[in-house]
């Protein structure tokens, strides 16, 4: 009965720990903060006091700033991967005011292979006895003989 009931209770630790975690990251405004928006009216000043300013904005310059929330699954110990995700675009006309504001969501997402950017080098680490026997055929003794002349 005892090994029954050890069984039992493995199981069901087993079961739990393999259900899924869910995880939020980020933050997007609620649609009734977005909907007090006015396009072409509201200024950047007046975006950061209704719905906040972003941890995102545009990277060559502040013309937009982008909302991103995202919902993560994750199985036991296997990757996690996204449920959902969210953005919301707010860019800025040249004289500070709301240009458009823009939602976007998972299903608008692209895949980006980013490159690896790395140099590969043609040095390789030697050890002392390995650069000895590669230099021993490299030495011209006419050379070595000529220049204690």
């Amino acid at each position: 009965m005892l090994g029954r009931l050890i069984a039992l209770a493995g199981l069901t630790v087993a079961l739990v720990a393999c259900g899924p975690v869910y995880r939020n990251h980020g933050y997007i405004p609620e649609d009734a903060d977005l909907s007090a928006l006015v396009v072409g009216v509201d200024t950047i000043d007046s975006v950061e006091t209704t719905v906040g300013r972003p941890s995102a904005s545009g990277v060559l310059r502040e013309d937009a700033w982008y909302y991103v929330r995202e919902r993560r699954r994750q199985f036991g110990p296997g990757a996690s991967r996204p449920v959902s995700r969210e953005l919301v675009a707010i860019s800025f006309a040249e004289n500070g005011t709301i240009e458009n504001i823009e939602r976007f969501g998972l299903e608008d997402g692209r895949v980006v292979t980013l490159s690896r950017r790395v140099t590969e080098t043609s040095i390789r680490d030697f050890g002392l006895i390995q650069q000895i026997i590669r230099n021993f055929g490299r030495i011209n003794i006419g050379e070595a003989l000529a220049e204690d002349n």
